[in-house]
């Protein structure tokens, strides 16, 4: 009896030492997003654990703003984790100073298997011709509606492509006949908008190589900001005091949105962000979503298809390998994604997006329906922003546009003309 309790005893210490090949590893992995992403990244996590015995995987998450402020300090520590979460905004900048690996040889080796991955979701996260990050969900801005506002409210929902003057024409008549919001969310104040106006004239915002803007008139910004400072004085949409003071997209926290709080009747997310803002809305509710407005009926979309977010490989990772099988686990398996329920965007793989397309939730199905219209009605995907975009978007735009606009210090004509010379100094190099 001792004998097989001493046998058993010497099986388990070789199973957790790593016995049969499995040498004992410890990844760490970082990401940002909303609770919904943490509970079920989490969980993913765990399931990869019990698939993997050997492996052990600490975590941590934040929100955007934090985690980019957090990763930045453990580059500079050389802490980074083995696999992060990265942005289509940011990947240049991260690439360039050297701290993501290239995962080609993981692909050669078929570590990551991408035969269901299409070509254009692999370029999205390919610089100097090597894969630096790999899209974990096909995504896009959108216009999110609150059906039942519109109903009460008696004003048609807008077609998919209408314009921005039946956005502020609807927003208006939505105040009118409700009291709130036409439009909330803080899309004044987002950047995002910048890049869709211009993309709705056919132009980028950077040039090619990242060191100019590319556009030439400011009029589409000017013209914009001008809109949205009616909307804000007609009190279609929030100031950017009740911004700041109560809504979720200044804290992170979806449950403040106010479409969710029914403070507003359309507001601006990203098509995988729909899931959990709609769960958050709880159960009753009920949603459309639609492209971003046009600068004219039948012209082109200001909509592009952009990969979520991705996961890399750090360079500073000790186990690189193993973040590439982690990071193949989480592409193609089925039962993975049923976990993550695509918050993070259409998934990737078809396999596996095709067995999702069958089980997902009436809302989840809202937004790969949204990505197959925008599939096949975009603009063309830009190219990632330059390095310099991160600074220009922190010290420029936000206190240009968002504060001094939006606070009444200056004209959207001054803070287009500043915005413009500011950032064609940092993008040169100044």
């Amino acid at each position: 009896m001792n004998k097989r309790i001493a046998a058993i005893l010497f099986l388990a210490l070789a199973l957790s030492a790593g016995a049969f090949g499995q040498k004992k590893v410890d990844l760490k992995i970082a990401w940002w997003g909303s609770q919904v992403r943490h509970e079920a990244t989490i969980k993913v996590i765990e399931l990869y654990q019990r698939l993997n015995p050997n492996v052990s995987i600490t975590y941590e998450f934040a929100g955007f703003d934090d985690y980019w402020t957090k990763m930045t300090t453990m580059a500079a520590g050389g802490q980074l984790p083995d696999v992060m979460q990265q942005d289509y905004s940011r990947i240049a900048e991260w690439q360039k100073r050297g701290l993501l690996e290239p995962l080609d040889p993981f692909v050669a080796d078929r570590t990551l298997k991408l035969g269901g991955v299409a070509k254009p979701v692999l370029d999205s996260g390919t610089l100097d011709k090597k894969l630096y990050a790999l899209s974990l969900g096909s995504n896009s801005y959108c216009m999110m509606l609150d059906v039942d506002a519109f109903k009460k409210a008696g004003v048609p929902l807008p077609a998919q492509d209408w314009t921005w003057a039946d956005l502020e024409r609807i927003a208006m008549q939505l105040h009118a006949k409700l009291g709130i919001w036409g439009v909330g969310g803080g899309f004044e104040v987002d950047e995002l908008a910048w890049k869709a106006n211009y993309l709705g004239l056919g132009q980028t915002m950077y040039t090619p190589d990242g060191k100019a803007l590319a556009y030439k008139d400011d009029k589409a910004l000017v013209d914009f900001l001008h809109m949205m400072l009616r909307l804000v004085k007609a009190g279609a949409a929030p100031s950017y005091q009740e911004y700041l003071a109560n809504l979720g997209g200044a804290t992170g926290n979806v449950q403040l949105d106010a479409i969710v709080t029914g403070k507003s009747a359309i507001e601006a997310v990203w098509s995988n962000q729909v899931i959990t803002v709609a769960t958050a809305a709880g159960a009753g509710r009920n949603f459309a979503v639609v492209h971003l407005p046009r600068h004219k009926k039948g012209g082109m979309a200001s909509n592009f298809m952009k990969p979520s977010m991705f996961f890399s490989v750090t360079s500073q990772s000790k186990n690189k390998a193993e973040a590439a099988k982690f990071i193949d686990f989480w592409t193609n398996d089925v039962e993975a994604n049923k976990i993550l329920n695509a918050e993070r965007g259409v998934p990737v793989d078809a396999s596996v997006r095709a067995a999702l397309k069958e089980i997902v939730s009436p809302v989840v199905k809202l937004g790969f329906e949204y990505i197959d219209r925008v599939a096949k009605d975009a603009a063309p995907t830009p190219p990632p922003e330059p390095a310099g975009h991160a600074n220009i978007r922190q010290n420029v735009y936000v206190p240009i546009i968002r504060e001094q606009v939006f606070y009444g210090v200056i004209s959207p004509e001054e803070a287009a003309k500043q915005l413009r010379e500011k950032a064609a100094a940092i993008l040169a190099g100044k």
